[in-house]
């Protein structure tokens, strides 16, 4: 019973949050060619970088003060022993001026940027390659977009005989000039915490570091590779609740005495091991490449693949409970156990590929589970779920397998097996409901309010506590005689999650489930607001669209619109804290639900802004006369989330959320923007940064 501990890091590993910046625009073309076609071994030679940049847009160079804010233009090389660098970078005739925004003299290109790196070549057949990073920002709309690419130079014939250099006896191992070049080094390190902001986004971004705090943004960065490690880290741990199911546990000695009366048992056992992770991570790849990035934003919002996704958890958890069992046809299995029959080393396969098969009925709704809640357009989510998955599930089948003396210790299959299985029920059902909250909240159907949906959540988890304390029994249950101290420590865990969940159905806004729950606005009665001692914002007066179907939290107010917001920021002389949210955002939930009541934070989003909820996710039609096309990707935006989430993409470069943007009266950013950040002091930062910069 023990072992019945994994269930609740599972509840907790299931709900890994993503946060991730993506930049959409691409404004520079590059070309990579040499100075020369053809040099001796030893010869210098120019690499030359050109990029051709999109009408009125323009490059940062790479020879200016890397400290007053632009990126600069850098080159990173892959390291090897075929050349090396000769003196610094040469940017080939670069414009200057001096920006007030930056506090000095910056120098870019417009039209088309040349840079030239000279190299001396030490070996035939050099291999040069790297990455560069740099910045492009638009004269017109002061939107800049980092950009990188990766460079690999090709063409240069070294041919038979010495250079010059060489014949007076310098040999490159003696090259004293440029020995202090001759080392590639990453320079990219200083440039990405440099925040993208052009002139046109500010007059004032930035002038003065010692005034304005320095945002940064490189946090937000890593939020996708986290998502991921957290990912693998529940699929790792499903495969561990997977083998104390009853469909798993008691094949374990079977499939170890088999391999212990073999020759080359060891062998065959890893292959075994091996076989089970291969089949897993296919099924991984064939669900990355149906889904694609394309399907990231229809899969996360829409109704169908939700509602979907809501019944496949609903009648997995059925499974799970006793109500049927979910089986693949007797037929199709009894052909992959007879192939497993005919030995060999393809018999291992099918022998691995029967494992699976016949262990279905109970790892199905949990691979399942792991397959839809990687289903966001993921291409490398499935993948890496899947091999933590079958990793798990295989290692102790080849461990057993590899040290057959170790089942001795292996606990005896029976009920407590039956008890793995229904646990997993009762959260499949919870679990569910979250798929159906999203497609509730987008279409506004009102189903599943924060009450309801936490009225669900209290039965279905005191439901569980009394199955662990022996009062519920499922179809395949033992009656219980005595409870034992495992069941008891369980059900207290469960029993306390249901106490603390009790004051949300009043308004509590259980922090710690910040961004599972519906938002706080849907609730009917909010006690919290009578007692929180903080004083509601004043109303602007103003009628406002869509107020009926959206809402602030904290009874803060607000507009739904950016031109109204930016109407009426112009009459109060304020500028505009935009939120790009959505009603699917985890994130979102939770920064309002833990950053925005800070009393700091509260004030000055009350006080100091003037707030627009722009929500990216929401499905309501608008009239055809307020259609477009976008200039981004050609297509029609009927939708309030369509056009909210273009405006997002194309004026400020990002469809991440939640993305928080500072901008004034026009609609230009007066700091960087901030993503998901759960430390309060930071985003008191990053609103008197925004306050100092409308000022001046």
């Amino acid at each position: 019973m023990k072992r019945s501990l994994f269930l609740f890091i599972i509840v907790c590993a299931f709900f890994a949050k993503t946060n991730a910046i993506a930049q959409i625009q691409k404004h520079a073309q590059w070309t990579y060619t040499f100075s020369k076609n053809e040099v001796k071994q030893g010869d210098m030679v120019d690499l030359v970088f050109t990029a051709v940049l999109d009408k009125d847009w323009y490059i940062y160079s790479s020879d200016f003060d890397p400290e007053l804010g632009p990126m600069l233009t850098t080159f990173t090389y892959t390291n090897n022993k075929s050349f090396s660098l000769v003196g610094k970078l040469k940017p080939q005739n670069p414009k200057t001026k001096y920006e007030e925004i930056w506090g000095g003299n910056v120098k870019f290109f417009d039209g088309k940027a040349v840079f030239k790196q000279t190299i001396k070549i030490l070996t035939d057949n050099p291999v040069i390659k790297g990455s560069s990073e740099y910045q492009t920002c638009s004269h017109t709309s002061g939107t800049c977009v980092p950009g990188s690419d990766d460079f690999e130079f090709k063409g240069l014939k070294v041919v038979a005989g010495i250079s010059a250099e060489q014949s007076v006896g310098t040999t490159p191992a003696e090259d004293k000039t440029t020995a202090s070049s001759t080392e590639i080094k990453d320079t990219t390190s200083q440039e990405t915490a440099n925040i993208s902001l052009s002139a046109g986004d500010s007059a004032t971004a930035f002038k003065a570091k010692s005034e304005t705090p320095k945002i940064d943004l490189t946090a937000e960065d890593t939020g996708a590779d986290k998502s991921l490690w957290a990912f693998a880290l529940a699929a790792f741990l499903s495969g561990l609740v997977a083998l104390l199911t009853p469909c798993v546990f008691p094949i374990i000695p079977m499939t170890v005495s088999y391999f212990t009366n073999q020759t080359n048992g060891k062998f065959k056992a890893l292959l075994y091991g091996v076989s089970i992770v291969l089949i897993y991570t296919l099924i991984g790849t064939v669900v990355s490449r149906l889904n694609g990035p394309a399907f990231a934003n229809f899969l996360s919002t829409h109704w169908i693949p939700n509602v979907l996704f809501f019944a496949i958890f609903f009648v997995f958890g059925l499974s799970f409970l006793g109500l049927f069992e979910i089986v693949l046809p007797s037929a199709f299995v009894n052909k992959m156990d007879a192939k497993s029959d005919q030995g060999g080393y393809a018999g291992i396969f099918f022998m691995a590929f029967t494992l699976v098969l016949v262990s279905f009925s109970c790892t199905g709704p949990i691979v399942g589970s792991l397959l839809v809640a990687s289903a966001g357009g993921a291409v490398v989510k499935p993948i890496v779920g899947m091999a933590a998955f079958s990793s798990a599930f295989a290692i102790p089948f080849t461990l057993f397998a590899l040290f057959p003396q170790w089942l001795k210790s292996l606990p005896k299959s029976g009920g407590w097996l039956n008890t793995v299985k229904v646990v997993l029920g009762f959260l499949e059902l919870a679990l569910a409901l979250k798929f159906l909250s999203i497609a509730d909240q987008v279409y506004h159907w009102h189903l599943l309010d924060r009450e309801v949906y936490l009225a669900f959540w209290i039965v279905i988890f005191s439901m569980l506590g009394f199955y662990l304390l022996g009062k519920i029994l499922t179809p395949h249950d033992s009656p219980i005689e005595r409870v034992s101290v495992p069941r008891i420590l369980l059900s207290i865990i469960t029993f306390t999650f249901v106490v603390y969940m009790l004051p949300g159905m009043w308004g509590a806004p259980l922090k710690a489930l910040a961004g599972y729950l519906p938002p706080q606005s849907t609730i009917d009665f909010d006690l919290s607001k009578k007692v929180s001692g903080i004083a509601p914002a004043a109303s602007s007066g103003v009628t406002k669209k869509y107020a009926d179907l959206f809402h602030l939290p904290h009874d803060l107010d607000g507009f739904f619109d950016i031109k109204e917001a930016r109407a009426y920021a112009k009459k109060v002389n304020k500028p505009v804290f935009i939120d790009f949210t959505g009603h699917g955002c985890v994130n979102c939930r939770e920064m309002e639900a833990r950053v925005w009541p800070d009393p700091e934070v509260l004030k000055r989003l009350q006080n100091d802004f003037v707030i627009a909820a722009l929500y990216v996710d929401d499905k309501t039609e608008l009239p055809e006369a307020d259609w477009y096309t976008s200039r981004y990707d050609n297509k029609v935006k009927k939708t309030i989330g369509a056009q909210n989430a273009d405006l997002q993409i194309v004026k400020y470069n990002n469809n991440a959320q939640p993305h928080y943007c500072i901008v004034d009266q026009n609609g230009d950013l007066l700091v960087a923007p901030k993503n998901y950040d759960l430390n309060p002091a930071h985003f008191v930062a990053f609103l008197e940064s925004a306050k100092a910069a409308f000022k001046k």
